[in-house]
């Protein structure tokens, strides 16, 4: 196989396109086995015959397939946006409920997740408390491990936080409420993934836990 990569150091002497010629006329599928390559290639400018209407058909599939590629990676960064600034805006709607409302656990069940866009929303603490789910010694510090936020896909232990809304629970965060009293999390699950998104969703809900810790005066 002709090795068409130029030789180290100051002797390397330049590549003779007779060669690669010659080499290419003996691999008929070199380009056919890399379209990739034929973005890179200047295209004939006149066709004659079937064979090279074949190479500049593919390579303009070749370059159509990288532009629909570059635009559906510029729709994603937007919908990423979107994203972002949509679960901001619900996260700052979730925060006026709790400061309008007169006791947060129930706030919490019944108001955040429509205000969140999820399933279910679940106050868990590892201590018994009126309104408040009571989860073993251990859970808040073994499941979060030190981090303000966690998402899971597919939980094993769904019925340990969320009780009956377990069999909703295919995508979930928790949310560490930080402060005085025993430790505690907001679990939420959702079945759609758009609305808990590990990439735009930390900062926002990491906020909320420190509202939600507020309003209950920890």
């Amino acid at each position: 196989m002709l090795d068409t990569k130029p030789a180290r150091g100051p002797t390397a002497a330049p590549i003779d396109a007779t060669a690669v010629a010659e080499w290419l006329r003996t691999q008929p599928r070199f380009l056919a086995d890399r379209p990739d390559l034929y973005r890179w290639l200047a295209p004939p400018e006149r066709v004659h015959g079937d064979s090279l209407a074949d190479h500049m058909a593919a390579m303009l599939r070749a370059e159509r397939a990288h532009a629909a590629a570059m635009a559906e990676r510029a729709d994603g960064v937007l919908a990423a946006g979107r994203a972002a600034a949509g679960l901001a805006a619900r996260v700052q709607e979730a925060v006026l409920a709790l400061i309008r409302a007169p006791r947060p656990e129930e706030c919490v069940t019944n108001e955040l997740p429509a205000l969140l866009g999820v399933d279910a929303a679940t106050l868990c603490a590892e201590a018994l408390l009126p309104g408040i789910r009571r989860v073993p010694e251990g859970t808040v510090s073994g499941l979060l491990a030190g981090r303000a936020v966690l998402f899971r896909e597919d939980p094993p232990d769904p019925r340990v936080l969320h009780a009956e809304a377990a069999e909703l629970a295919r995508h979930e965060a928790l949310v560490r409420i930080p402060g005085e009293g025993p430790p505690a999390l907001l679990a939420l699950v959702a079945r759609d993934e758009h609305a808990l998104d590990p990439a735009q969703g930390s900062g926002a809900l990491a906020f909320l836990g420190r509202a939600l810790a507020a309003a209950l005066g920890r």
